[in-house]
């Protein structure tokens, strides 16, 4: 089987899951509501509603790497909040880990020239990625700090170790790691492949490190820091 083979066989067993899963609980409702307790209902409505949330995000991964391929970009880079934007960002995947334990640091406060929704879904696919391959670690490091021209943000993760040789290759598209992306945990394979591409086009960057003694995983992204000269020059490549 070849890699795209094995992608579009993922693919579909990540779809088949959900689907499955609503399906069933679905009728489970329909077909026994009267016997079915107020606790019981609820606990299957969550299930409906995750694996709905989940179904969307599938759709949403291939619908953003069709964009990528066809070279189409409806970025819009303004200045950004970069602190208020990380504190929502990681409120949001939280509430899917709500047993993690999230330690930020923030050392800057300087606002960066980016595009707010597509630099939200950057951080979110990062945090969400920590969280997912933390396997039985539940802390995730976040930390934020610049130098002269870029804020630097640092997502880390334990329990995890990357070798080398997969640093450039796991941010390829189809690429798959079998003692990482081929784990347990529930994913297409696209989120770092989509990450690379969004910071790109907001003329960012995306680094891996990992240690296998230390046993973590951290991914460093770069955004530039927001200055009126270069936001005007954005403003006018985009006219």
């Amino acid at each position: 089987m070849n890699i795209k083979e094995e992608f579009i066989s993922t693919l579909s067993h990540e779809i088949r899951t959900p689907l499955t899963s609503i399906k069933g609980f679905s009728k489970t409702m329909l077909e026994s509501w009267d016997l079915l307790s107020d606790e019981q209902k609820k606990k299957f409505l969550n299930i409906i509603s995750q694996q709905s949330q989940r179904l969307i995000d599938l759709v949403e991964n291939v619908l953003n790497v069709s964009k990528i391929d066809s070279g189409l970009s409806d970025t819009v880079l303004k200045k950004v909040d970069i602190v208020s934007l990380m504190n929502s960002s990681v409120a949001l995947v939280k509430g899917n880990y709500k047993d993690f334990d999230f330690n930020i640091s923030l050392c800057s406060k300087e606002p960066v020239l980016a595009d707010i929704n597509k630099l939200q879904q950057v951080l979110i696919n990062v945090l969400d990625n920590a969280a997912k391959y933390s396997k039985d670690s539940k802390k995730i490091d976040i930390s934020l700090k610049n130098n002269k021209s870029s804020a630097i943000i640092s997502i880390k993760n334990y329990g995890t170790y990357i070798e080398k040789e997969h640093y450039e290759k796991i941010f390829d598209k189809f690429y798959r790691i079998d003692t990482y992306l081929k784990s347990t945990a529930q994913g297409s394979g696209l989120g770092l492949y989509i990450t690379k591409h969004l910071l790109d086009d907001m003329g960012g960057k995306i680094e891996l490190n990992s240690s296998k003694d230390e046993n973590f995983c951290e991914f460093v992204i770069y955004i530039p820091l927001y200055e009126v000269e270069s936001a005007t020059k954005a403003a006018l490549r985009k006219g």
